[in-house]
């Protein structure tokens, strides 16, 4: 999620982005954490006895889910094989959760498969053709399938992705299209809906969610912090191409940067996501 210039295509996750993100899990899901818990107190808004997760990552929110209900079928889809064989590993003992290295965009189970919810933290903002990816899975969901996702709103309320990169020498500007694949590919509310109106789904409902993001903590969170921000997030390949004296002096600031905003032995900044849900007819 997020690379200099905060677009993040396939070949990315290919690389070192889902090298980072794998090796980083328990970084992710702790700084998720709170976006997490909301997202599971709202799959029990649902009745369903088999799930999608679309951009799965490591697997902690299928794991979490099969965890509060064994006997729900679990299927995780990534793009990464890092990451999914960093879920593998993680699920190695939930026999009822597969996870799958597919484009979620276009996959279609070779065993016969429709879940009855379809989730997604933070997974769905990199597709190529967002519509016909949620066509795709509309398709091959259940009648009457629900489906919810999370998304960061706009760049000016996420600190968290922005803040670090606005202190590297040469600051990344964003890109050149607002919604070209990448963190904030679903910051407008009214595209979103647009592109789920057109891929057929129905009843759709939006929530704004705000939730501290944990980037440092344990016995030295400020140095904590600075591995966070220079191994996964949008400043983070940057970071790793700067010179000595350029990545010293950035670290400073990345010090100070995570001291005005530790609290009782954390480091978190503010962020803000949509929490999006809609059912297929």
């Amino acid at each position: 999620m997020g690379t200099t210039g905060e677009a993040a295509g396939i070949s990315e996750w290919l690389g070192q982005s889902g090298r980072s993100w794998a090796e980083q899990w328990r970084r992710t899901d702790r700084g998720f954490s709170m976006l997490t818990e909301r997202l599971l107190q709202r799959t029990r808004e649902f009745d369903f006895g088999s799930m999608l997760d679309i951009g799965c990552g490591a697997g902690e929110l299928s794991l979490a889910i099969a965890r509060g209900r064994p006997q729900c079928r679990v299927v995780g889809v990534d793009i990464s094989p890092p990451l999914v064989a960093a879920a593998r590993e993680r699920g190695a003992h939930h026999p009822d959760v597969v996870f799958e290295l597919a484009d979620a965009a276009t996959w279609r189970p070779v065993e016969p498969f429709a879940p009855d919810l379809l989730v997604s933290r933070h997974g769905v903002m990199f597709f190529d053709d967002p519509a016909s990816a949620f066509a795709n899975l509309r398709e091959l969901a259940a009648p009457g399938a629900a489906l919810m996702f999370s998304c960061f709103r706009g760049r000016e309320l996420n600190p968290a992705l922005t803040e670090a990169s606005t202190l590297l020498p040469d600051p990344p500007p964003p890109p050149a299209d607002p919604r070209a694949p990448g963190p904030f590919a679903f910051a407008d509310r009214d595209y979103v809906e647009q592109i789920l109106t057109r891929a057929g789904w129905s009843d759709l409902a939006v929530e704004a969610y705000d939730f501290a993001m944990i980037v440092g903590g344990g016995a030295d969170p400020i140095e904590d912090s600075l591995a966070y921000f220079t191994t996964i997030g949008p400043a983070a390949r940057a970071a790793r191409e700067l010179g000595e004296a350029d990545r010293e002096a950035f670290l400073g600031r990345l010090r100070d940067l995570a001291r005005r905003n530790l609290r009782e032995g954390i480091v978190s900044l503010r962020a803000a996501a949509w929490i999006v849900t809609a059912r297929k007819a």
